[in-house]
């Protein structure tokens, strides 16, 4: 067994991973709504359907991408055969998280054996159900000693950071991130931080502002708002805004109905600790729509908040969860004041048809990716890069990117001998001349 070296292995083993994935379908979509009640909708769309689709790219593409790649060599080694060879770290640690529990833990899994590592998979603890299911398809799918999984809570998360990797993956809070920076940096480990931030969501005059309602719905009430690049606030021209609520709770209505907690359409907050801390973001706020809440069943609706102060709780860190603030601007000037006041976001969208408008916040933002007239849509093509910047992450994925990362891209030069330029050997009386004119000319 040569995971390392042998292409053929690697590929086999995948494909092995699809078929148990696709047979465990209605396991993956029941865990799931146990651990949370993600509809079944959602939990196909975003979770089962695309880990299947990474692997069937990934099984296509894998020769390809694990071929040594031919670049054009440099004149000063004339005559030379220069390549970049890709090979494995070694043995990689990937910590997934609870949001999207299978999708965040599979997809980086499938790269990081791709590329031909040893992997140690932490699933997440607060996800049980789900994670009982990945460690049965894993132990199904792959040789103990090629990829294991690991299950428990921090205490396990701590004793697998105590130990050596040569590479950690990573995808959670910003403080959880710190943590594992703080580890890997013990022993030089590279990682990519997948982590999260406060997502503006900027409308100006120009919008098509129903249009802008229905896809804002979309995008930060699936998953029940627990996902790291839902839209956190929206700030919109001052004169739109009441037409704007309007609007989005209409949008509600038609997605869930007016009886939301029935819905089967709308997950659940992941856990007590969780619910209690958007719960105390509701209370001192301005609620202009939703703010019902039942702990028991650890449910929170869609809920729209008007105007916060800005030093508020639900505005000082991401809120990760059902609940929209709705701020105001007028000038340029007010939508720097607010996005300034936080680190660089892992999302940010604009709806406008205002081209020179855009081109201006694209230019004097930094954040991970985003979209025009949408939310969270970037994340499903797999030929754009995935991740943060700053404080919304280390390091980006997806498609033949995420193969990259989990490999060593090794530079070779192989020079030829049948001739032998003497301007580089010693003694270097006269060359420094003709060699400046040749470094000039290239």
């Amino acid at each position: 067994m040569d995971f390392k070296n042998d292409i053929g292995y690697r590929k086999e083993t995948l494909k092995k991973l699809l078929y148990n994935i696709q047979k465990s379908e209605d396991l993956i979509v029941k865990a799931l709504y146990d651990d949370f009640k993600k509809p079944e909708f959602e939990a196909v769309l975003t979770e089962t359907n695309y880990v299947i689709s990474e692997l069937k790219d990934t099984i296509k593409n894998i020769n390809s991408w694990a071929k040594p790649k031919r670049v054009f060599p440099s004149i000063l080694n004339f005559p030379s055969t220069d390549y970049i060879y890709k090979e494995p770290y070694g043995n990689v640690l990937v910590i997934a998280p609870w949001n999207y529990p299978f999708q965040l833990a599979l997809c980086p899994l499938i790269s990081a054996v791709a590329a031909g590592n040893r992997v140690v998979l932490k699933p997440s603890e607060l996800t049980p159900h789900t994670s009982a299911v990945i460690a049965k398809i894993i132990e199904k799918t792959f040789h103990i000693s090629h990829v294991e999984v690991f299950e428990g809570g921090v205490e396990v998360s701590n004793k697998l950071l105590a130990q050596r990797w040569d590479y950690i993956f990573f995808t959670g809070s910003v403080t959880v991130g710190k943590i594992v920076a703080k580890a890997a940096a013990e022993n030089l480990t590279p990682v990519t931080l997948e982590l999260g931030g406060k997502n503006p969501c900027v409308i100006d005059e120009t919008a098509n502002l129903k249009l802008a309602a229905k896809r804002i719905v979309w995008g930060k009430f699936i998953n029940a708002g627990q996902t790291c690049i839902a839209p956190d606030y929206v700030l919109i021209q001052k004169n739109m805004k009441v037409n704007f609520i309007t609007f989005l709770t209409e949008e509600i209505v038609k997605a869930y109905g007016k009886k939301i907690d029935k819905s089967p359409d709308f997950a659940r907050i992941v856990n007590t600790k969780n619910w209690v801390r958007l719960d105390q973001m509701i209370e001192r706020e301005k609620v202009i729509f939703g703010g019902e809440t039942n702990h028991d069943k650890l449910y929170i609706s869609p809920t729209l908040i008007e105007e916060p102060s800005l030093d508020s709780t639900i505005m000082k860190e991401e809120i990760f969860g059902p609940i929209l603030p709705i701020l105001v601007y007028e000038t340029e000037a007010d939508i720097y004041n607010v996005i300034s006041k936080y680190e660089k976001p892992l999302a940010f969208y604009i709806f406008s048809e205002n081209k020179s408008f855009t081109k201006k916040l694209i230019a004097d933002y930094s954040f991970g990716g985003g979209c025009i007239n949408d939310t969270v849509v970037h994340f499903s093509n797999k030929r754009l890069p995935f991740g943060g910047v700053g404080h919304s992450g280390i390091g980006a994925y997806h498609g033949k990117l995420s193969f990259d990362i989990f490999s060593h891209h090794k530079a070779m030069v192989k020079k030829a001998n049948w001739l032998d330029l003497p301007m580089r050997y010693a003694p270097y009386k006269d060359k420094l001349a003709s060699i400046k004119r040749i470094l000039d000319w290239l």
